[in-house]
């Protein structure tokens, strides 16, 4: 009789590096009680073609391949399972080769490794000012989609268009941008409230470029990106702003401020959302905004400082590019109805932030700014799926429409070729809410040159609350390397293969 066996483990990354024999490619049979395995904390599941089976047979054997002996739970005596379990970060689903004592037959199955986040995975990538950024899709796979969606469209009758393309609001989503909208106001003033009480260092070097094809086209301000959360800046050298080679890329630190942890991205504000483009010569008379409260607008959040144009019927379209407005006449009065939507919060001024009193209160607030992070950025990427924004895969400019504008202002690498259009592509969650990542300190350690290559990162808001005292999301824990054992001095660190 042959059964197979889902084993669910969490193994401690520790004891994976720690143990010698891991390397070692021999295979091993041993003989396990399987009473003993589920009192461990390990729980097994015997089935057979749908029936569960009972396990008050005898010992039974176990094959498998002696690199996986970083499965054994009790490696080390000081550490209990609990231990080993809690400080684990990988969850592996493993259907292990049992060969139970059978006169019939002998049958074996291979083993899966089943995990919800991976265990380390590399740091973001820093991209040169001449490097374009990659599509989210490749050509290649659009070219395809649309022959395919055009391929399937033919012979058949053609459909309505569905909002928002057909100028109306998509009702589920306008409770979601409201969200979305009052979790950006409560992550800003939070970070407020926690730069009174938690150190934050910028480096202060800028760099001033001008570009234009004969004339001063637009001033960017472009800084060195780099800060840093703790007492003091951290001590590689990375900086990239003026003068760097003769300063040998050491930092300069001096104090951070709102702008520097959430980034200001802003993008103009159109009336009409499917109206014509912006020209080059209507960029200074339209109002910019921050580009996530004008996503929000869009979606469905009315301001009175912003007003926006809002259809009752569907647009009647004549061309691609063409379309008219349905008469609304006929329609009556709107009536106002109850908000079923919650009111939006406010900013609170720099003068009327109040820090938290206590460690207990920083911890709590610590927790909603962790809470408002998540929700901004969920909120966010929900909407971009069916209002389009855009960004320039040469600079950082966000446009948040079907197309691009028509602003020549575009003064990265090379656009002298394209007279300063941008390069408009599908943009992606960062390019709208930019992650500045910093480094992770360790609790109670202090970074050192010499060991940057064991240290993780981590998105500054996410370093200030979990060094306010906020749990660790699960998500964040691969790019801030919790599991990575971290050497004591530079002499141990050479040892590490």
């Amino acid at each position: 009789m042959a059964l197979s066996c889902g084993v669910t483990a969490q193994i401690s990354h520790f004891q994976r590096l720690n143990d010698p024999r891991i390397a070692s490619s021999s295979s091993l049979c041993s003989w396990m009680d399987c009473h003993s395995c589920i009192s461990s904390g390990t729980k097994a599941l015997f089935h057979d073609k749908g029936r569960v089976l009972s396990t008050n047979f005898g010992p039974f054997r176990v094959s498998y391949n002696r690199r996986l002996e970083f499965l054994k739970f009790n490696s080390y005596p000081n550490l209990s399972l609990d231990d080993s379990l809690k400080y684990g970060g990988i969850r592996l689903k493993l259907p292990l080769q049992f060969r139970i004592p059978s006169k019939n037959c002998h049958k074996c199955h291979s083993s899966v490794i089943h995990s919800n986040y991976p265990q380390n995975v590399d740091l973001p990538r820093y991209y040169s000012k001449k490097e374009k950024k990659p599509f989210p899709k490749p050509i290649v796979e659009l070219r395809r989609a649309a022959r395919e969606r055009l391929k399937s469209m033919k012979g058949q009758p053609r459909r309505p268009i569905s909002p928002p393309k057909n100028g109306l609001l998509v009702k589920r989503l306008i409770p979601v941008a409201y969200h979305v909208l009052n979790a950006r106001t409560t992550l800003i003033n939070n970070v407020k409230k926690l730069l009174k009480v938690l150190p934050v260092h910028a480096c202060k070097f800028l760099v001033m470029t001008i570009g234009g094809t004969g004339y001063i086209k637009e001033d960017k301000v472009m800084w060195c990106n780099e800060i840093h959360v703790g007492p003091d800046g951290h001590p590689f050298r990375s900086c990239r702003g003026p003068q760097s080679s003769i300063r040998k890329s050491a930092h300069e630190w001096t104090n951070a401020f709102i702008e520097d942890i959430l980034v200001p991205v802003d993008a103009f504000h159109l009336v009409d959302r499917l109206g014509r483009r912006i020209s080059h010569e209507e960029r200074f008379s339209i109002p910019r905004i921050p580009a996530v409260v004008e996503l929000c607008i869009q979606a469905g959040v009315d301001l009175p400082e912003y007003p926006t144009k809002r259809r009752r019927k569907p647009i009647i379209r004549i061309s691609k590019s063409e379309f008219i407005d349905a008469d609304e006449s006929e329609l009556p009065d709107p009536v106002p109805e109850v908000p079923k939507i919650p009111l939006l919060l406010t900013e609170i001024p720099d003068s009327e932030i109040q820090p938290p009193s206590s460690a207990e209160e920083t911890a709590l607030l610590a927790e909603e700014t962790l809470t408002a992070w998540e929700k901004m950025r969920g909120g966010a990427k929900k909407l971009m799926r069916m209002y389009p924004v855009r960004v320039c895969g040469y600079c950082p400019e966000v446009h948040i429409g079907p197309s691009g504008h028509k602003g020549q202002n575009c003064g990265a690498h090379k656009h002298q070729q394209r007279n300063g259009q941008h390069g408009w592509q599908a943009a992606v969650l960062n390019d709208l809410i930019p992650p500045r990542y910093v480094w992770h300190v360790p609790k109670g350690q202090t970074l050192e040159r010499e060991l940057k290559n064991f240290y993780g990162q981590a998105p500054v808001v996410v370093e200030m609350c979990v060094q306010a005292g906020a749990a660790v999301p699960d998500q964040y824990k691969p790019t801030m390397r919790l599991d990575v054992g971290i050497p004591a001095d530079v002499k141990e660190a050479e040892m590490v293969v």
